[in-house]
């Protein structure tokens, strides 16, 4: 957990991808025939709102080098949050194929970006038309696909939600006050973070299901299947029907390492299914052989050493 280093850049790619969004913005002026007279490519910059004001009313013949020109744009990253209500089972994972085994990572957490977009302009029509190019296309969210884990080649639909619009205006009618209105857009982005990667993990790539005889079987005893297991459990067995569980019929499944299936007898079948391909991971599409062995003698699989132990 702590102490293990990771980083996805989960955050800087969600501020990368909101600002990408917004940096191709243009006004353009006009003439009173409607011509073109003029194209103003909009920029962009990431920092708050404060700063940029301060550098906006600066002088610009007192200290050119400080003073911004209007119209542009700014941006920043407010707040982050978690989201309860998309949350993921916990112990859910995504796997991929790795060099030599499996890449195994659990399920992200949901968090919420919080973004707030600026447009500073010092009339009210450049304003709109910086709005117009914008608004439309959120209604009131837009989706942006991203690879948010590039070692797990995870790509997700980012929903990007606008949650409201406000203009202010600077403007109090002292001709020595350089006019700015500002207009703000409050965006929210639901965003996932990712926990650390396991590389090299194991792969199963056999099952082995034996069928054993109960040593004292009657007419009126249950019937049993009893599973392979290391695991002891509170109750040694499944009720695989509906039955009552003081009815003779019932079937079980019983644990291995339980009291009853250690009566049990011989194995007297053995069903094997493997993947056809001897490279098949879980993230390919590959089919399974099933193999059925029937035993006369009867014999006992030990999982440790892979091999069958005759049962004396």
């Amino acid at each position: 957990m702590f102490g293990t280093y990771f980083y996805h850049q989960t955050s800087r790619k969600m501020v990368v991808a909101f600002g990408t969004l917004f940096n191709n913005i243009e006004v353009r002026r006009t003439d009173s025939a409607d011509a073109v007279v003029e194209v103003i490519k909009i920029p962009l910059s990431y920092g708050p709102k404060d700063k940029m004001l301060v550098r906006i009313s600066q002088d610009p013949n007192l200290n050119p080098k400080v003073a911004l020109t209007v119209p542009r744009m700014g941006f920043e990253l407010t707040s982050m949050t978690y989201d309860g209500a998309r949350k993921l089972n916990t112990m859910g994972r995504n796997v991929k194929k790795g060099t030599t085994g499996l890449k195994k990572q659990f399920n992200p957490v949901p968090y919420n970006w919080d973004f707030s977009l600026y447009v500073f302009v010092k009339n009210a029509e450049d304003g709109t038309q910086i709005l117009e190019q914008i608004l439309p296309f959120f209604t009131p969210e837009f989706t942006v696909t991203m690879t948010l884990v590039s070692g797990m080649t995870i790509k997700m639909d980012i929903p990007l939600v606008l949650n409201s619009v406000t203009s202010e205006d600077s403007y109090e009618g002292d001709f020595a006050t350089r006019r700015s209105i500002i207009w703000t857009l409050s965006f929210l982005m639901k965003g996932y973070l990712y926990p650390s990667i396991t590389d090299n993990a194991k792969v199963i790539t056999s099952s082995v299901v034996d069928t054993h005889l109960m040593s004292a079987a009657t007419a009126a005893d249950p019937i049993y299947v009893i599973s392979e297991d290391s695991t002891p459990y509170a109750r040694n067995y499944m009720i695989l029907d509906k039955h009552e569980i003081d009815d003779a019929t019932r079937i079980r499944m019983l644990s291995e390492v339980s009291e009853e299936a250690s009566s049990a007898g011989q194995t007297v079948s053995r069903t094997t299914v493997e993947p056809t391909s001897t490279g098949a991971l879980t993230d390919e599409d590959f089919g399974f052989s099933e193999t059925t062995s029937f035993f006369q003698d009867a014999q006992n699989y030990n999982p440790e050493t892979g091999e069958d132990d005759n049962k004396s």
